[in-house]
């Protein structure tokens, strides 16, 4: 059987799709497998910023305000679909080369499952001011969220990831103790219970 990209990123919410995209930018620079992406990493950067500065405005904007952020999304999504359809090509039926690219396969899997609570959480620095969390794979999913909060405060946006072992978090302050949970998303029930509260320091 084939392996084929999801395309159920269109169905995310506005906060989740600006990580999704983000993601599957920072996942397709400097990748060797996706070299010539249909849509380029500037362009879709800008559709991306684009969406992210009207989707602010929308919150204390008006009717015209949230035209402009549904407009943006669309053409944020068209990006993505081209830049999926492009990777589905590239990854020649290779489930790791595809999730490589920051997008998900489609569930071959129709069995009406629940999600197992992801385990064995583990997190490490990748760089400065980034950390990445793993957990193991999780039967029946399709996706994996991730949610991280500093010492005060509460939970930043989300974010996503096709792989359980790369699951990014960017931009984060360095010396800051971050505390991290991670769900897995797909099979019969939507998503899984959160995992187990990990603390790591980002560096």
């Amino acid at each position: 059987m084939s392996i084929k990209v999801s395309l159920g990123f269109g169905r995310l919410s506005d906060g989740e799709l600006d990580n999704f995209a983000q993601g599957v930018i920072n996942a397709i620079t400097g990748n060797a497998t996706y070299p010539t992406p249909p849509v380029t990493i500037a362009i879709l950067q800008a559709a991306t910023d684009d969406f992210v500065a009207k989707l602010a405005a929308a919150q204390n904007g008006g009717v015209a305000d949230t035209a402009a952020k549904n407009n943006s999304r669309q053409a944020l999504l068209g990006h993505l679909r081209q830049v999926a359809s492009y990777v589905q090509i590239r990854c020649n039926d290779n489930l790791e080369l595809l999730l490589t690219s920051g997008f998900q396969a489609q569930s071959t899997n129709r069995a009406s499952t629940p999600l197992e609570q992801p385990q064995a959480l583990t997190i490490k620095n990748s760089g400065s001011t980034r950390l990445v969390a793993a957990v193991d794979p999780v039967k029946n999913a399709n996706m994996y969220e991730g949610r991280i909060k500093g010492p005060t405060g509460d939970w930043l946006p989300s974010v996503f990831s096709g792989d359980s072992q790369h699951i990014f978090f960017n931009g984060l302050t360095p010396g800051t103790t971050y505390t991290i949970q991670i769900r897995a998303l797909g099979g019969s029930t939507g998503n899984s219970d959160w995992s187990d509260l990990s603390q790591h320091m980002s560096t």
